[in-house]
Order: C-alpha cells, then structure tokens, then sequence
C-alpha cells in the first residue's frame, strides 16, 4: 500500500523561490489547525480514563480533623444535689482512614473497559491527523485550480481583445460585417464579468486554506506541467475494500466502542456481586472537659478489619442498568456493521473515482491537442474567409475550458487517491510528500 502513485513528469518550469508546497502548508496546519488541536486533547484526556480506573483497586488513604468549641452554661434546680456551672469545653482531634479493595469485580471490569476507551481515543486522534490532510490538500489544490482558472481567464481574455481588435480592423477596411464585432464584444463584456468571478473564488479559496493554517500564502507551488497519475495500487478493488474494513480509523474507533459496551454490561452484572474491602482507622483527640466532667482527656483509637457488602435489593435498578447495558451493547454492535460497511462504501467510491479521474485526464489530454488543431484552423479559415468570426471565439472558448477542466481533474484525482488511503485508515505523512514531489520545486 505504500508504493507511490505520482509517477514525476515533464515540464519543469520553475516557479518563486517564495512559494510554499503543499508539506510545508500540512506542517503548518498541524500547528494553527483548531480542530487537530481539539482531538490533541481530546486524545489526552482520553489517556486519563486508564489510572482513573486503575485507582479503583489501589490503597486510598483519608485524612479528617476536626477542632471544636462549646459552651455549656448548667442552672441547677437543686443546687446542694447539684450545683450550677458554665464550660467553655475544646476539642481537637484527628482520624486516618486507610482502605484496600479486596474484591470489586465491578472496578476490574472497569479497568478492562479504560484499555478500549484509550483505543478510542486513539483511533479517533488518527483520524483526525489523516482528517487534516486530507484537508489541506482540497484546500491547497482548490487554491492552485482558482489560480489556473483566473489566469486561463485572462489568457483568454487576452485572445478576444485580439480577436475583438482583428475584427474591428476587418469592418473597417469591409473584408467583416458588423455582426464579427459585435460577437466579439460580447464575448469580451463575458470574459470581463467571468474574470471578476474568478477572482472573487480565488479570494474565497485562499482565505479557507488560511482558516487551517492561520497563513495568508503568496505563493503556492504549482503541479508541474505534465503528470502521469497511475491507478490504485493494488489495482484490486476488493483488496482496498478488505483493509478499509479492518484497519480503517472509523471502523477501529466503533469496534472500541463496541468493546466498551461489552464490558459496561460486565459491570452491570457485577452490580449483584458482593464487595470486600480492608479498613483501618487510626484517630486520636483532645477534649479540655465534657459536659460529665471538669476534667479533660485523651484519646487514642485504631481499628483494623473487613468490611463485607452485598446488594440485597436497591429497588430493581441494579437489573435495570443490566438490561440498559446490554440494549446499549446489541446497539454498539449494529453501529459497528455500519461503520464497516460505511467505511466499504466509501472505498468504493473513491477507487472508482480515482479510475475515473485517470481516464478522464488521458481523454481530457487527447481532447486539448484537438482543441488547440481546432483554434488553429479555425484562425486560418477565418483569415481566408471560409470561418467566421464566431467560429474562431468558440474554439477559444472550447480549448481554454478543455485546460481548466484538465486541470480540475487531476487536482480531484490526487486528492481522491488521498480520500482512498484515508479510507483504508493508511494516509500518512509520506503520502503528502509523496504528491509534493510531484509539484514544481
């Protein structure tokens, strides 16, 4: 799965020395981008369910202490049998409380369960890095096909004013009706109107990929002139669909939230089970007097056993949250069929688009060398007279659009290339310097 699909081709026109390349613009991301940020701590959060479990079956050790001041005013009835006084007795003291579970198959199941929750978090931090490249190369080439767009624009747009102006110099010395003129200035008032669009979307391209990176590029490196894209390797659809099912990062993600299900329902049934812990105390106090006794005291305290308890009835909720446990892991499971067959799909369609997107560039090739023989005869027809004015315009019209969607195509076939390695859970960083080779250095 790692042998490269980019075969490096002609035309090695040099580009900026300020350009920036797709790599660097990825390396970018990986620090500006919110969205990675948030799964960066997402994922660390998700690392801490592990010892919060763990803490479950280890010594906990509390410390309490207590200072107190009263005041004890007595009136006697009956003086001689007991006479009135007033106290103002304190009391200070402290207890340690020392516990170690024994028995609490509830919190080992709970352990078990922090390994797949971990997984999760994990699988769903790979995601995400796979996410944002997938990311920055829509957004990166969506820049560079504004970029070819605005500049066929004003290379046609250049052509027209030149057909506009041969046209105006034929109606004045009458080898052209007026009709040539004003054709081609209808398609100049056109060009106009669609230059300032492309400008706008370029505007707009450019200020996404920013929204990723937090970087306003001057600059980015083209694809070079001529690139030969090779199908999916393997070529077989079903091996892509098979890895897909098994390794893809949304697959894993379901199947670790399927298995902390599995052992949420262990939980649940352990709710029936008894628990057995070691306790200790140790305490000692101070107290100056009592309301008995004038005379104050001290005293020291430890103990140390079992404690033994058993569920008997907690009014059928303990078999409810059995029952809702189970329910929630039969869920988990069906969730676990769609995210495979999701993840198929999605192979699917995106290997499919690859070989499209091939095919289409090798007819979109084919179709570029006929449009530019079609300009050029047209032109030399229309300078012996057997071709018309708008003759000439819309083989113009059809050869720069032939380059903008050749162009369009390979951009969508190597992002599609990427969307297919994301779905077989196998995109990594060398495949983004894989497709940056393929740009001009």
């Amino acid at each position: 799965m790692r042998k490269p699909f980019l075969i490096a081709a002609l035309g090695l026109a040099a580009s900026p020395a300020a350009a920036e390349d797709l790599v660097q613009v990825y390396r970018d991301a990986l620090r500006y981008d919110a969205t990675y940020a948030a799964a960066r701590f997402t994922l660390e959060a998700g690392r801490e369910r592990l010892p919060q479990a763990r803490a479950l079956l280890l010594p906990a050790l509390n410390l309490s202490a207590n200072a107190q001041q009263s005041r004890i005013d007595v009136r006697s009835q009956d003086p001689v049998a007991s006479p009135s006084f007033v106290r103002s007795p304190n009391s200070l003291g402290y207890t340690l409380t020392f516990s170690q579970p024994i028995f609490r198959p509830q919190s080992a199941a709970q352990i078990d369960q922090a390994h797949y929750q971990v997984r999760q978090a994990e699988a769903t931090f790979a995601q995400a890095a796979q996410d944002l490249g997938v990311r920055v190369a829509q957004a990166y080439f969506d820049v560079l096909a504004a970029q070819d767009t605005l500049g066929l624009v004003g290379a046609q747009k250049a052509a027209i004013s030149e057909q506009l102006a041969q046209a105006k110099r034929n109606f004045e010395v009458g080898t052209a009706t007026i009709t040539d003129t004003h054709e081609a200035q209808a398609r100049y008032d056109l060009i106009l109107a669609q230059e300032i669009a492309a400008q706008n979307d370029l505007e707009n391209r450019r200020r996404s990929l920013q929204l990723i990176t937090g970087k306003e590029y001057q600059r980015l490196s083209p694809l070079r002139g001529q690139v030969r894209l090779a199908p999916p390797n393997p070529t077989d659809m079903q091996a892509w669909v098979q890895l897909a099912e098994k390794q893809s990062y949304a697959v894993q993600i379901q199947e670790a939230i399927t298995e902390v299900a599995n052992f949420e329902t262990r939980r649940a049934r352990a709710g029936h089970l008894p628990t057995v812990d070691v306790v200790a105390t140790f305490g000692q106090s101070t107290d100056s007097s009592t309301a008995q006794t004038a005379i104050g005291r001290d005293t020291t305290n430890g103990t140390l056993g079992l404690q033994f308890n058993v569920p008997l009835y907690q009014g059928g909720a303990i078999t409810s949250r059995e029952r809702e446990a189970a329910a929630n892991y039969n869920r988990a499971r069906e969730d676990l069929n769609t995210a495979r067959r999701t993840a198929a799909l999605q192979t699917r369609q995106n290997y499919v688009s690859v070989l499209n997107g091939v095919a289409q560039i090798g007819a979109l090739e084919q179709a570029l060398l006929s449009s530019q023989s079609a300009l050029e005869s047209n032109r030399l027809g229309y300078e012996v007279g057997v071709r018309i004015n708008i003759d000439v315009l819309n083989a113009q019209q059809q050869l720069f659009s032939t380059r903008r969607d050749l162009a369009v195509a390979r951009y969508n076939t190597i992002t599609n290339h990427l969307r297919l390695k994301a779905a077989a859970g196998s995109l990594r960083e060398e495949d983004l310097e894989e497709v940056n080779r393929a740009l001009e250095p």
